[in-house]
């Protein structure tokens, strides 16, 4: 008798193989059937007319904070992700001296939006170098399985001190340090190691991140460490300022590390070309044998505005900022009474403001046409005649009008506003980037941008959106979708384990009413440590999540089981 027998759904196997009807069996934490007909469970679950598949391996999450105080990491495990990967962009929290834990903190504030007085309350610190904080992490019961990367800009303060936060040049022996640390976190179980090199990534006090303009022999020599370690991926973002440069070394780190090199790859308006470059350069490197691939996202990297969110279409107005300190009922009643309205709507932006907020706050206040409701049921391709500005036109009022009386029309109501990934108005080069065989599916960024963006539902969006529901383009296939977030993320990363429904894998499952699969739409709750906020999405449709043989939710609400594990690097 088998510890659970799931009986007679649609097979989605992780591999690409074509969906077929069948049981799957687990034992202990093991899939010991897939297909056919299986013998009696002690657990039996109907599945007819559900998909069954592998969990989602999600491999670009910030929880480095979350994870050591929080066993759930929703609301990634709310969308069927049962293995999560973070320190993505260079930051994290190891390894770290006591007199530089604060300069942390504040770096992963302003690069990340997850908030400093959560950190501060939530991290314990009971780690200074990077094998003790896996240990730290490993303690921990769990819901769902981690991995853990080596994120440069800890590294470079702790190998460095203040010259590091003062973004000086490494010396040979600072170098020789990072690469020494960073092979001994990968054979304590690093599954990689990340940096950033991009002007998008500053601290809360608004400095550059220290290994923004890293030498390229630092990251050479980085790369060379991890060839001796014989395992982790070397992830970077890069503003590619000089793009010759920037590929002379990454060809490097490639060739003599022997390890896969990842970027993160987003269509930009400013340079509507930039994707068709670098993925040129992506396959000219991979002609030469080099192990380069590119990271993409599944839909925009869109920011979430709401009335309590870091980022909102008046908060550059004097009126608006001066409630925003009320507590959310008390703010949305004054927010709705016709003399705020009236000052609210008479003001411009004020230049106070607009030097302390970031740059694309000029934007959120002024381009309607880029702004969308969400609704319930939130659409992330949203058409042209769905815009504020064209609603607002349709209801003869202005632009600014119909998005303040949305807003305050009801609570937790946003609207979108897409900053990459929607030059052009639709997803087809989303989809472009999504079939090149030279690139992974990432970006969820779960656990981070707490304020402002709620992407943690990527995978969900990717069957509901692409598989489903896309009705602006062609839609991809189930199979294809979910070996990228199953086989191609978990081979990608070395978890041979997992990814795949076969007989001696790992009992990662999903099991999916895909006709009924909704995401609704974001909400701010303040669950964080001391009250702290994040932007949090739901989800119906996920009849039962597994992880290692064990259900850790049925029906969306979790069983409190806790299986979840530390993945570790091997050889």
């Amino acid at each position: 008798m088998h510890d659970i027998v799931i009986r007679g759904g649609t097979i989605v196997d992780g591999t690409g193989a074509p969906a077929f009807q069948g049981d799957v069996a687990l034992d202990g934490d093991r899939i010991v059937q897939v297909g056919g007909k299986a013998g009696p469970g002690k657990r039996e679950v109907k599945a007819e007319g559900r998909l069954v598949t592998p969990g989602w391996v999600d491999v670009h999450t910030h929880y480095d904070g979350q994870a050591t105080w929080d066993p759930v990491l929703a609301p990634s495990s709310w969308h069927g992700a049962t293995t999560l990967v973070f320190g993505n962009c260079g930051v994290g929290f190891a390894p770290v001296r006591n007199e530089h834990q604060k300069a942390l903190i504040e770096m992963m504030e302003g690069v990340e939006d997850i908030p400093g007085i959560t950190l501060t309350e939530g991290l314990k610190w009971d780690w200074e170098s990077f094998p003790e904080y896996l240990d730290a992490l490993e303690r921990l019961p769990r819901t769902i399985d981690i991995g853990a990367q080596v994120a440069h800009h800890p590294l470079r303060v702790y190998a460095m001190g203040e010259r590091a936060i003062k973004r000086e040049m490494a010396t040979a022996e600072d170098i020789e340090l990072m690469a020494r640390l960073t092979e001994e976190a990968l054979k304590a179980g690093a599954v990689g190691f990340t940096t950033s090199r991009t002007d998008q990534h500053k601290t809360l006090a608004g400095d550059l991140v220290p290994g923004r303009y890293a030498e390229h022999e630092e990251l050479i020599a980085i790369g060379k460490a991890m060839g001796r370690a014989g395992r982790g991926t070397f992830g970077f973002l890069s503003d590619f300022d000089d793009e010759k440069a920037e590929w002379n070394w990454v060809r490097q780190v490639a060739r003599e590390s022997g390890r896969p090199v990842w970027f993160l790859l987003t269509d930009r308006g400013y340079d509507p070309q930039r994707y068709k470059r670098l993925m040129e350069g992506v396959r000219a490197c991979r002609a030469d044998n080099l192990p380069l691939y590119a990271q993409v996202a599944g839909r925009p990297v869109g920011l979430t505005l709401g009335l309590n969110t870091s980022l909102n279409p008046f908060g550059l107005r004097e009126g608006y900022a001066a409630l925003a300190h009320l507590p959310p009922a008390e703010m949305l009643a004054k927010l709705r009474t016709p003399e705020v309205r009236r000052l609210i709507l008479s003001q411009e932006a004020s230049p106070r403001l607009l030097e302390v907020l970031p740059p694309l706050s000029r934007q959120i206040a002024t381009r309607w046409d880029r702004m969308y409701p969400l609704g319930d049921k939130p659409d992330y391709e949203p058409a042209p005649e769905r815009s504020i500005e064209a609603l607002a036109k349709a209801e003869g009022v202005t632009p600014q009008e119909y998005c303040y009386d949305y807003l305050v029309g009801a609570e937790n109501r946003m609207v979108y506003f897409p900053v990459t990934n929607y030059v052009h108005g639709d997803l087809e080069v989303v989809r472009e980037l999504i079939e090149d065989p030279h690139t992974i599916l990432g970006l969820s960024d779960g656990g981070a941008h707490c304020g402002v963006i709620c992407d943690a539902s990527l995978n969900s969006s990717m069957l509901q959106h692409w598989v489903r529901d896309r009705t602006r383009g062609p839609r991809l296939g189930l199979e294809f979708v979910v070996k990228r977030m199953t086989s191609s993320t978990a081979d990608f990363y070395g978890f041979k384990d997992r990814g795949r429904l076969q007989p001696g894998m790992k009992a990662d499952v999903n099991v999916i009413d895909f006709d009924g699969l909704t995401l609704h739409s974001p909400k701010m709750i303040f669950d964080l440590p001391a009250g702290g906020r994040r932007l949090v999405q739901s989800v119906d449709g996920y009849d039962m999540t597994i992880c290692s043989g064990t259900p850790i939710f049925e029906k969306g609400e979790e069983t409190g089981a806790r299986p979840g594990k530390l993945v570790r690097s091997t050889a």
